[in-house]
């Protein structure tokens, strides 16, 4: 009688423990889940403009946690702005290089491809770029030197010969409303994995 006792009371703390073990894993996974989703998203990348930093099909992790925009950083946008006039294509949310925040001028030297920045027109710099694929040769429809209003960012490719980015109209200043988030880690392909910075 003991031993029976004994045995069904074994039984009853092992599936207990089991049990036990099930709920934590659930609540962990959901946990997991809830946190990646509120957090974090992945963003697969779209066409060529972020050569030679990211290529087609490469999959990264972006966040907008207490995120505000800082030159050098690597963002994916949201193409339903309101000068976005492409209805076939503007849905995809697009990736660019943060090259001007608000407050700030751009000016492009197209004939030599090189981009500066300043809160002045007197004091612009030239901007330090050692991600991009070739110098900033093409010109678009916009403008310079270029004033970037408080709450904008101004974008461009890695791939500067075949970025659509704010040199058009079509794409413009961005309002930091429309910013998805910052890409912070690459997923794939594995043998890229890992973190992004802002010079990559």
């Amino acid at each position: 009688m003991n031993m029976d006792t004994n045995k069904t009371n074994g039984q009853k703390a092992l599936k207990k423990e089991i049990f036990d073990w099930l709920d934590t894993i659930v609540i962990a996974v959901i946990a997991v889940i809830f946190i990646f989703t509120a957090l974090f998203r992945v963003a697969t990348i779209v066409g060529d403009s972020m050569q030679n930093t990211f290529f087609e099909n490469e999959k990264v992790v972006i966040t907008k946690l207490f995120y505000k925009p800082n030159v050098g950083d690597v963002v994916v946008i949201s193409r339903n702005a309101d000068n976005s006039t492409d209805k076939e294509s503007y849905q995809e949310p697009i990736i660019k290089r943060v090259i001007a925040t608000g407050g700030q001028y751009v000016d492009i030297d197209f004939k030599n491809g090189n981009v500066y920045v300043g809160y002045t027109q007197s004091d612009m710099e030239l901007l330090y770029e050692p991600y991009i694929k070739i110098p900033t040769y093409n010109k678009g429809d916009v403008d310079f030197p270029l004033y970037v209003p408080e709450g904008m960012v101004f974008v461009l490719g890695d791939n500067r010969a075949e970025s659509l980015d704010s040199r058009y109209s079509s794409i413009g200043l961005v309002d930091e409303k429309n910013i998805l988030g910052k890409v912070v880690f690459r997923i794939y392909p594995f043998t890229k994995i890992g973190a992004v910075g802002n010079y990559e």
